[in-house]
């Protein structure tokens, strides 16, 4: 009786944590304010993606699990990736030996193919992932520098749209990203998009769209229609970009949407690798600065990336953009570790009732790449400010809401801080991190209540 007990609780519990792994995640919709992305239930949702175009079309089912594992691990949220993807997505063969199309036509898709796609999606729902899926890659429709070849029309756009709503209706971890690293030049092209995000929206109501822009660019600068839920832009791999001002640029736009940077400087890629310069190579700060300054202008998200993961590199491929790095090695390159502490402290503070306030900075500001963003909540109780080279920051403390107020330094690089102690708001006071140059960033953090 004993062992049949025992073969029965083992069974339940075996059960029960099959039940857990097969629960699918909450689906997301825009909140209230149209500021951010939350669940059905209304609770905050960070989207902190990383960028895997080549996952889907590279990676064996094993390598799929080793990749998300880790990022699911790291605290990403959203897989940014791609079925017709872009390295000769449509006619070199997958880890199994399939193309995702017959006969290359959108409206045939290759069975094959996608119960590989299927086991992407899934596997990401057991780990508490999203994926964020490209139907397929910009130069399927404007080659461009591409491999190509263009195989959409605006008709078999809204078929392959409605084909791919149809298999993925029941899944909540999904967000669509039309689009894929390419301007729209012309009328056919804006009609594609327009087509196959119609297509989606005549079967699917449930998940988010958005569109993957060329660098540079928002998606707001070329749609701004109802199926269109997010902004995105591409702030792209260069030292001398503004991440901030994208966000700025897409709060004046009506109506009011999230705007996600979707792809940003690139851990382990040459600096402008498009201008004939040798200006270096992105490294980890690059990352840390790009993902702080997006937050605290007020994106609803950010997604790293690395050169050597979009294109799942290893040293019998060959590079793109001088990848240098096997990318099993390349997930434990500093940045994705940083960004998971960049989540882990935006989460202990009301981020989703913050409003960029550079107001209360007091000392001069200049905006290159020390500038020096600051964000507070309504109430003037929560204040934070992030120094990308460690220039100190005066803050204007008689216009925080409370007497007394606690300070902290966060470090970007470990993600510890610092309590510096209980300071009075009647006069200002400036605030000096330990170190300061190139990778010495750090956030300032100012509240009426201890952490």
């Amino acid at each position: 009786m004993r062992f049949i007990r025992l073969i029965l609780t083992i069974s339940i519990l075996i059960l029960s944590v099959e039940a857990s792994n097969s629960q699918d995640l909450p689906l997301l919709k825009v909140s209230k304010d149209r500021c951010f992305i939350v669940t059905q239930d209304n609770e905050p949702f960070f989207w902190l993606g990383d960028t895997a175009w080549e996952l889907i079309h590279r990676l064996n089912k094993n390598e799929v699990d080793q990749y998300l594992f880790d990022r699911a691990k790291k605290g990403f949220t959203v897989i940014q990736t791609v079925i017709l993807a872009e390295l000769d997505g449509l006619n070199t063969k997958n880890a199994y030996g399939a193309t995702p199309l017959l006969d290359n036509d959108p409206t045939k898709l290759n069975e094959a193919y996608f119960t590989h796609v299927d086991y992407v999606i899934e596997k990401a729902n057991e780990l508490g992932l999203y994926i964020a899926i490209l139907p397929a890659w910009g130069d399927k429709f404007n080659k461009k520098w591409g491999a190509g070849p263009e195989i959409f029309n605006p008709d078999n756009a809204a078929i392959y749209g409605q084909l791919l709503a149809k298999r993925y209706l029941n899944y909540n971890n999904l967000i669509w990203i039309l689009g894929g690293d390419r301007a729209i030049e012309n009328e056919t092209h804006a009609q594609i998009i327009k087509k196959m995000a119609h297509g989606i929206r005549e079967v699917d109501s449930k998940h988010l769209i958005t569109f993957h822009p060329v660098g540079g660019k928002k998606a707001t600068d070329y749609f701004n229609e109802s199926w269109l839920d997010l902004d995105m832009y591409q702030s792209g791999h260069s030292r001398t970009a503004r991440e901030y001002s994208f966000v700025i640029y897409s709060r004046n736009i009506a109506p009011k949407r999230p705007i996600i940077n979707g792809e940003a400087r690139y851990e382990n890629i040459p600096d402008r690798f498009w201008e004939n310069n040798d200006y270096g190579w992105l490294d980890d700060a690059d990352v840390r600065i790009s993902a702080y300054w997006s937050f605290l202008a007020g994106a609803a998200g950010y997604t790293y990336g690395c050169n050597d993961i979009w294109q799942m590199y290893d040293i019998n491929k060959t590079p793109i953009l001088e990848a240098r790095t096997d990318w099993q090695i390349a997930l434990q390159l500093p940045g994705s570790i940083q960004m998971g502490y960049l989540r882990q402290i935006f989460e202990k503070l009301p981020w989703q009732s913050m409003i960029p306030n550079q107001s209360l900075i007091l000392n001069e500001n200049i905006e290159d790449e020390s500038y020096i963003l600051c964000s507070a909540t309504k109430d003037h109780k929560t204040l934070i400010a992030y120094t990308p080279l460690g220039i100190p920051i005066e803050i204007d403390l008689p216009k925080l809401n409370a007497e007394n107020i606690e300070a902290y330094w966060f470090n970007p690089r470990s993600g510890k801080k610092k309590h510096l102690g209980s300071y009075k708001t009647s006069l200002p006071h400036k605030f000096e991190p330990w170190s300061h140059g190139w990778g010495s960033d750090f956030l300032l953090i100012l509240t009426a209540v201890k952490l």
